[in-house]
């Protein structure tokens, strides 16, 4: 097993997690080394049920505890231990946490702690107490690091990158041009700070056009394996607090990502894009260079959005519209190919 569980009482773990025990007064003094889904999870385990399709395993289920809502506490073995909770997928993530604290980010490949001194260490660098820089991972000239962070084997860090606190680079990753805040996460393969797409285009061929912009990271941030981050052309690549971006995602230059965002995978954020707070953008959506997309805004899997999306909007399709219109006009799709199947048919 990768990940070895703590183990950990019932009673704790609702405390945490601010969950109700019913049914388990007596036992949640029991504790729970794992974790799983409904239908699988054996005795010892913690599991949860949010999506109605998977009540049927209620009845069968061998966990030691379950969270769920107060809506499904009917439909509980009565001898089945229920943590309470309105959203049962967070608490069960929380617990989760409790349960496998090392799966929340990588961990050391060799098992090293400190500085190696097998690692590149570049001159005049800033680093401060409790850093781990693994075997093989270059650190450039004049970069500061700060407490707490971690470095993976092969990872790239430029000269002058400044890395905050509690951060972690993962292996193989490279990091140039960037200031990269606090409780920072970017998995491996990750590419942050190359140059942006800059070419002025023209009859005689096309002219590369030097990028001079930093890419910006700021704190919590979460940027998933093998997505890249160009540097900006003539101004900064920012992406805000607190967003999740997923795994193989291109973010062009100049992008702007705003606070606690969610890019999944596969998306591409052309240059200049300016996305506003708390966006969603689904796998294989792409975004066209300047544009902007407002505050809470979502965007569907493999939609093209060639325009601006206001506040709150939600949109889909190719170009994108409206959501709401894009599944009308389905459903009418839908419906004339099945008239036309009948047609022929009786034909």
């Amino acid at each position: 097993m990768f990940f070895k569980p703590a183990s950990i009482s019932i009673r704790e773990i609702a405390s945490v997690c601010n969950a109700t025990v019913l049914n388990g007064e007596d036992k949640d003094g029991q504790l729970i080394n794992g974790a799983s889904p409904i239908e699988t999870a054996t005795s010892g385990h913690i599991s949860f049920i949010d999506n109605p399709k998977y009540l049927k395993y209620l009845a069968t289920t061998k966990a030691s505890a379950v969270f769920c809502a107060e809506k499904h506490v009917d439909q509980l073995p009565k001898d089945m231990v229920a943590l309470i909770h309105p959203t049962p997928y967070k608490a069960y993530g929380q617990a989760l946490k409790l349960l496998y604290p090392t799966a929340m980010r990588p961990q050391p490949i060799l098992g090293e702690e400190g500085v190696s001194g097998k690692a590149i260490i570049g001159h005049d660098t800033s680093l401060e107490d409790n850093i781990t820089i693994e075997a093989g991972a270059v650190i450039g000239a004049r970069t500061s690091i700060g407490t707490g962070s971690v470095i993976l084997s092969g990872a790239v860090i430029g000269s002058d990158v400044k890395i905050g606190r509690n951060t972690t680079i993962g292996a193989n990753a490279t990091v140039v041009n960037a200031y990269v805040g606090d409780n920072v996460i970017i998995h491996n393969g990750v590419q942050i700070g190359q140059d942006g797409f800059g070419f002025a285009m023209g009859a005689g061929g096309h002219h590369k056009v030097p990028q001079i912009g930093r890419v910006i990271i700021q704190d919590k941030v979460e940027i998933g394996a093998n997505s890249t981050v160009d540097r900006g052309a003539n101004r900064d690549t920012v992406i805000g607090e607190g967003s999740k971006i997923d795994n193989l995602v291109q973010i062009g230059h100049n992008a702007t990502i705003g606070r606690h965002c969610v890019i999944v995978g596969l998306a591409g954020i052309s240059g200049s894009a300016t996305l506003g707070d708390y966006v969603v953008v689904a796998g294989q959506a792409g975004i066209v260079g300047h544009t902007t997309i407002g505050d809470g805004a979502q965007v569907g899997g493999g939609s093209g959005v060639h325009g601006d999306v206001a506040p709150g909007e939600k949109v889909m399709g190719y170009p994108a519209i409206a959501a709401s219109k894009w599944m009308r006009e389905a459903a009418k799709i839908m419906l004339a190919d099945k008239r036309d199947r009948k047609n022929k048919k009786k034909g």
